[in-house]
């Protein structure tokens, strides 16, 4: 899994440096995994072996829906890239590095999404032809879309806004009509675990918590109070629902408002703590 501050580490670095960020889409990303369990398949319809019936076929490479299938691929390019001279980051499994002399290349993959900077300009082209001939990649240029996040550039600073995920959210919800209000929690709101009825779909009260909390990547705001509703995933009531739903009116107001990075001229690394 991507971690949101990986992202906005690559974005941060990208546009300080002024490196280009491109982004590359893996064609049938699942179906370059080779397996290294035994996975048998039965015979598929209209291509049974008559002379044998009752055989099944050994399958050496995955097949998509297979639960394999997505550890098997991650293997074989993060394989393949190491093998290249990358290091794979302890922290994130799934962002790599390759140094050599002043040139540095950043690669964060997610499934199928692939995101690449590099501070050759001249040479990040020949790398992702290089890639794209053993993957068989799509290059889709610069950064704009990456996992439901659009990214806007321009010479001094990036934005990060969900808008279009937020608004499929809305629509498949059934939310996009609902009243918008101007905080994402009411003051004074205190929720307990045992007050209201359990709600008899607890997934669906799971499905908005959970896409609430991948829009705090770019909805900060809204952190405060989706800790406090995600503390009931376990036994939802219908107390806890109408606060979920508060966040989500709140955002809409908020819709177009995201992440701005802006240029600086030294990166500084600061750590901070909470502590009394």
């Amino acid at each position: 899994m991507v971690k949101h501050y990986t992202i906005r580490l690559i974005l941060t670095l990208g546009l300080s440096h002024g490196w280009s960020i491109k982004q590359l889409d893996v064609s049938n990303a699942f179906l370059h995994g080779d397996l290294q369990e035994q996975v048998c398949l039965s015979q598929p319809p209209g291509f049974e072996d008559s002379s044998h019936p009752h055989h099944v076929c050994h399958l050496h490479k995955a097949l998509y829906d297979l639960k394999q299938a997505p550890r098997a691929w991650y293997i074989k390019f993060s394989a393949y890239i190491q093998q290249m001279g990358f290091h794979r980051c302890p922290y994130d499994q799934s962002l790599f590095s390759h140094r050599q002399g002043s040139d540095i290349i950043i690669l964060l993959i997610y499934v199928d999404d692939i995101l690449i900077t590099r501070s050759s300009p001249s040479r990040i082209k020949s790398f992702i032809s290089h890639l794209s001939a053993v993957f068989h990649m799509k290059d889709l240029g610069d950064a704009n879309f990456f996992l439901g996040l659009q990214i806007t550039r321009d010479e001094s600073t990036i934005t990060v806004t969900q808008t279009h995920y937020l608004l499929s959210l809305l629509q498949k919800f059934g939310l996009a009509g609902a009243k918008p209000v101007s905080t994402p929690m009411a003051y004074g709101t205190l929720l307990t675990a045992n007050e209201g009825t359990l709600i008899s779909d607890s997934t669906y009260y799971r499905c908005l918590v959970g896409s609430l909390q991948y829009l705090t990547l770019t909805c900060p705001d809204i952190s405060y109070a989706v800790h406090n509703i995600c503390q009931f995933m376990q036994h939802p009531r219908d107390s806890h629902l109408i606060p979920v739903k508060r966040v989500f009116r709140y955002l809409k107001v908020t819709l177009n408002i995201g992440l701005n990075f802006v240029k600086t001229p030294h990166i500084a690394l600061r750590g901070f703590c909470d502590a009394d």
